[in-house]
């Protein structure tokens, strides 16, 4: 099994696990109240949704990695059309950064 393979199982453990917010305006609401723990952003994300995301990250330090595309991101939590998830637990967002790293 691939790497991209395991962190995309892993965010969609996550997902099951009821343990990540999709959606740009929720995402940011986790950044701000401090429940995203890591933020994933997929490689074809729009400038101005990836500057206001890592921006925010930046600002309030949240981690955040640039993953796949947003098909293979999508596929993973079974949603179409997303670009960017916020994991919200530590244990999730600590594994997926050590299978990113």
């Amino acid at each position: 099994m691939s790497n991209e393979q395991k962190y995309l199982n892993m965010i969609g453990l996550a997902a099951r696990a009821r343990k990540l917010s999709v959606g740009e305006d929720q995402i940011l609401k986790d950044i701000k109240r401090g429940q995203a723990k890591l933020v994933l952003l997929a490689e074809d994300i729009g400038f101005q949704t990836g500057k206001k995301l890592t921006d925010k990250c930046r600002y309030y330090k949240v981690p955040y990695r640039s993953i796949t595309d947003r098909q293979a991101l999508s596929h993973a939590i079974g949603k179409s059309g997303r670009v960017a998830v916020a994991i919200t637990d530590q244990g999730f967002a600590q594994k997926i950064c050590s299978l990113l790293d």
